[in-house]
């Protein structure tokens, strides 16, 4: 993991990287995209503790909220083509 602490849904700023895996921090999301490969060896075992502490956290931030069942669709908005 990198240094700087990750605190899941804290910002709409922050980036981890796990493996191949791209873990984009919201205030009321977080999108994980990209791949990885839990290898059976002490690289793999790495990442995977990586992830569990992650996922962790994230669960850990979800039960001290009060959730609504669930979040309204994002607001769309249509903007005029700059190339046009």
């Amino acid at each position: 993991m990198c240094a700087k602490k990750f605190v899941p849904y804290a910002n709409e700023s922050d980036v981890l990287e796990i493996g191949n895996l791209s873990i984009e921090n919201r205030i009321d999301r977080i999108s994980i995209s990209g791949d990885i490969d839990l290898t059976l060896d002490k690289p793999g075992l790495a990442l995977a503790k990586q992830l569990q502490k992650l996922l962790g956290d994230m669960v850990a931030q979800l039960e001290k909220q009060e959730l609504p069942d669930q979040l309204p669709p994002p607001e769309v908005t249509s903007v005029a083509n700059p190339f046009e």
